[in-house]
């Protein structure tokens, strides 16, 4: 990996080379699927069915083999959930085998005893644990009955392999900004660490965005307990908006999609930005000729997101040099334009510009939520935070739970079963 060539003149600020992108991305990252046994009311992807198109064992493989060649440090792996694809362990060994460093995001419902020793015992594998609340009654409304539990079970089972290399990633919300303290004493407990996100405004997110994102008093909460904490906890620079409050936080402080970051999608297809699976960011396809070093290096969308950038509006405020502008994914679910300011803008700009924006919502696209989950909107979805009544009894074997008794499905029963195939872990 290397910086794009200087333009002539003075030294450039780091912060500009990575403004011009380099030859492979810093991290990539990979979700293997959309199956998930949850359906997280903010999840990013709107995962739940496997998608049928999903890249074989063969194909993924070329990929690591690929990204091997460009000296790609790591991937960061996702989903749906990843470990539910009958070939993750292979493609895990695999990676690691080929020098590429692998850090991979699960809800902890395949984190059996035995893959925790094996997990421990690599050490180019960190395993991050979702959770999003400190407590099961903030955490279980937003990812489902059971799933604080679930969480907990695996980080007690790391911990006790002796895993070093564990994280435990939170997004940030309205319903949790006020147990930052006890997020911190939970991974704290485990050995873990903290790594706090960003709620975007994409695929389900979208639906609950009115009533989840932060309001500006916990903004404020938030980027004063990360000026505390911040050399103790990742945030993946999610929260450069924060920095026109004051002091820039730790980290990069740049949107970084299509110039250090990308996202490959289970099909292949290339994304720009992480978060913003639509196709307005797609910018090719891994199955086509030239592979994924093409597309990162040719593509006609990355090529523009590195040109200098003008800044629209925002160029005018005094903090724009700290924040940058804010989230392009945040800007465009919310039907404002990618030169304006972020709709969580911390100076009140957003809220302006959200009243005058002219734009429409941009349309959901690659919708794999369960067919028991509630209808898709886009209008305002109020949020109650009581544990869920249970679903009525699926009425074919495709609408029950992927995980349901871990009794996996035959392929021929539900090719959209995402255990079709694979072997249900150790109790």
């Amino acid at each position: 990996m290397t910086l794009l060539a200087p333009a002539p003149g003075r030294a450039p600020r780091l912060i500009e080379h990575f403004e011009r992108g380099l030859t492979s991305p810093i991290c990539l990252t990979w979700e293997l699927t959309y199956a998930c046994n949850l359906s997280c009311v903010h999840c990013l992807s709107a995962s739940g069915r496997r998608d049928p198109r999903e890249l074989s064992t063969e194909e993924c493989k070329a990929v690591i083999d690929e990204l091997q060649r460009m000296q790609v440090f790591y991937v960061n792996i996702g989903g749906g959930e990843p470990t539910v694809r009958p070939d993750f362990w292979e493609l895990i060994d695999y990676a690691t085998a080929h020098d590429v460093g692998v850090k991979f995001s699960t809800n902890g419902v395949r984190i059996t005893e035995e893959i925790a020793e094996r997990l421990a015992a690599n050490d180019y594998v960190d395993v991050q644990i979702s959770l999003d609340g400190a407590t099961a009654e903030v955490n279980d409304a937003i990812r489902g009955p059971g799933s604080y539990d679930l969480a907990m079970r695996a980080l007690e089972r790391l911990a006790a392999a002796g895993m070093t290399r564990l994280k435990l990633s939170v997004v940030c919300t309205r319903t949790n900004i006020g147990q930052l303290d006890g997020f911190k004493e939970i991974a704290d407990r485990y050995g873990a660490q903290l790594r706090l996100t960003r709620l975007r405004p994409a695929g389900r997110g979208a639906d609950v965005w009115n009533d989840l994102h932060p309001t500006q008093q916990q903004q404020r909460e938030l980027y004063e307990w990360l000026l505390a904490h911040g050399e103790d906890v990742l945030t993946g620079d999610s929260f450069f908006h924060l920095s026109a409050l004051g002091e820039s936080l730790p980290g990069l402080n740049l949107c970084g999609a299509g110039r250090v970051v990308c996202l490959i999608d289970p099909i292949g297809d290339v994304y720009a930005c992480p978060f913003a699976i639509h196709e307005e960011f797609l910018a090719g396809s891994i199955r086509n000729e030239g592979g994924f070093d093409a597309v990162w290096k040719t593509s006609e969308l990355f090529l523009r997101l590195r040109a200098p950038q003008t800044g629209g509006a925002c160029t005018s405020c005094q903090f724009f040099d700290t924040c940058r502008g804010g989230c392009m994914a945040a800007k465009f679910f919310t039907g404002l334009p990618l030169d304006g300011p972020d709709p969580e803008c911390v100076r009140g700009f957003g809220e302006e510009a959200l009243e005058k924006k002219k734009h429409d919502l941009p349309q959901i696209s690659n919708d794999h939520s369960h067919r028991t989950s509630p209808p898709r909107t886009r209008g305002e979805v109020r949020l109650t935070l009581q544990r869920r009544r249970p679903a009525a009894p699926p009425t074919s074997a495709c609408d029950e739970s992927p995980l349901a008794g871990f009794t996996p499905l035959s392929a021929a029963a539900c090719s959209e079963n995402p255990l079709a195939g694979s072997v249900p872990p150790a109790s």
